[in-house]
């Protein structure tokens, strides 16, 4: 039995999908094949994540904040209200961020040069080194958890959940 032939491979969602069809014969229970799959990779991938960011003394939404500026290019640094919309919280939750994430050393403020109310928010060097530590694991665990697809499974799939994501992105004006 190999885990690419879906003859011979069954998992939970299978032995799930049998007991409703068994006890709801009435009811079209295919949507499971797809979303419960999708829904328990998505419990193995917060559990990766969390895990790869304990390792790294991050919290996910230091991950977030310090990822956003990392994204950003070099000098990594961003408004607050730039950092906002990258990761769709609050100014009052993003200013506490801000402030713990610079108690610990890896963010720091600085005035803005073009805007003297504002501040730019940049990675320390300990923040750069951290979050691409981070960053570089998760990519590893992420690699472990596609580890039963070849490269063009991935892209097939990857093509596939784009088609079902893009009308919810669409109307999220938030989405990134």
């Amino acid at each position: 039995m190999t885990p690419h032939d879906p003859d011979q491979a069954h998992d939970e969602v299978d032995h799930l999908v049998a007991a409703w069809r068994q006890e709801r014969p009435d009811l079209d229970v295919e949507p499971l094949q797809v979303l419960s799959r999708v829904s328990r990779l998505a419990r193995h991938l917060d559990r990766a994540r969390r895990a790869s960011f304990a390792e790294h003394g991050l919290e996910s939404w230091e991950f977030d904040v310090l990822t956003a500026l990392r994204r950003a290019g070099k000098p990594y640094e961003l408004s607050p209200g730039a950092l906002l919309r990258a990761t769709l919280v609050t100014s009052g939750t993003m200013t506490n961020r801000i402030d713990r994430l610079a108690a610990a050393g890896l963010v720091r403020r600085r005035p803005d040069p073009e805007d003297r109310r504002g501040v730019l928010v940049s990675l320390t060097e300990a923040g750069l080194k951290r979050v691409d530590d981070a960053f570089a694991d998760l990519l590893r665990r992420e690699h472990e958890l596609l580890a039963g697809l070849g490269q063009r499974e991935q892209q097939a799939l990857a093509g596939l959940l784009r088609t079902l994501l893009i009308p919810f992105d669409a109307t999220d004006t938030g989405a990134h």
